[in-house]
C-alpha cells in the first residue's frame, strides 16, 4: 500500500476522475509492479479487501482467475465501485473463470444496469470468439428495443455488442448498420484523431475495411 501511495500522480488522478475513477497511479507503473510481484492469490485477496481502487487494480493483475468461486466473483462485481475496476475484473478475471458463462447469463438479466453491462461485455466476447449457441438475432432485437434509453454503462456495452455482431457476422451486418443508423447512439461522441468512433456504423465499417484491406 505504501508503494502504491508513492506512485500516486495528481495529474493522473485528475484525468481519471473525469471518467469516474478514483485512482492516481499510472497504469504502466502498476503493470510493472504486478510483473515484479508475479501471481500471488493471497496477496490479491488482501489487496481487494482494502477497497482502494489502485490496490484492487493491482489485485486483478496478480490473482489467479480460476481461484475465485461463482458467488465470490458476483460479489466482487457488485462491489466494484469504479469503471476501471469493473472493466478489469470482467476482462482479466471473469472471462478466464470457469463460471464466466453462468455469470454472463445471470448478469445480463440483472436489473442493475452496471451488472447487466458486465453480462453484455461477456456476451460481446462470445460474439467474437465463440458465437455458437448464441441467439444473435435475439441480441439484435434487445439492442434495437432497449439501447437508445439504456443508462450510460449499459448502453456502451450494448453498443459494443452491436458493433461486434456487425463486424464478425456479415450475414447480419446490414441489420446491425441499420440499427446503429436509426438509434444514433454515440453518433456525436468526441473521438481523438487517429481513433475510431464508437458510433456503431462507423466502427463496423472501419473494422471491416481494415480486415478486407489486410
Amino acid at each position: 500500500m505504501a508503494e502504491l501511495a508513492a506512485l500516486e500522480d495528481p495529474k493522473a488522478r485528475a484525468v481519471n476522475e473525469r471518467h469516474g475513477d478514483d485512482h492516481g497511479v499510472n497504469l504502466g507503473k502498476l503493470r510493472a509492479l504486478a510483473k515484479r510481484l508475479k501471481t500471488q492469490q493471497d496477496l490479491a485477496e488482501r489487496l481487494w479487501r482494502t477497497d482502494d481502487s489502485s490496490a484492487r487494480l493491482l489485485a486483478l493483475l496478480i490473482c489467479r482467475p480460476k481461484a475465485f468461486g461463482r458467488d465470490e466473483l458476483d460479489a466482487m462485481l457488485r462491489g466494484a465501485r469504479t469503471p476501471k475496476v469493473h472493466d478489469w475484473l470482467v476482462n482479466y478475471v471473469v472471462r478466464k473463470s470457469p463460471h464466466s458463462e453462468e455469470l454472463r447469463l445471470a448478469w445480463t438479466a440483472d436489473p442493475d444496469p452496471v451488472v447487466a453491462a458486465a453480462g453484455w461485455a461477456l456476451t460481446t466476447e462470445r460474439v467474437a470468439k465463440q458465437p455458437d449457441g448464441l441467439d444473435l438475432d435475439g441480441l439484435l432485437d434487445v439492442v434495437e428495443a432497449e439501447m437508445k434509453d439504456a443508462p450510460d454503462r449499459l448502453q456502451w456495452a450494448m453498443n459494443h455488442c452491436l458493433a461486434q455482431i456487425g463486424i464478425e457476422h456479415p450475414e447480419r451486418r446490414a441489420r446491425a448498420l441499420d440499427i446503429g443508423e436509426r438509434l444514433e447512439v454515440l453518433k456525436d461522441y468526441p473521438t481523438s484523431p487517429g481513433c475510431t468512433s464508437p458510433f456503431a456504423p462507423v466502427w463496423i465499417t472501419e473494422m471491416v475495411r481494415r480486415r478486407e484491406g489486410a
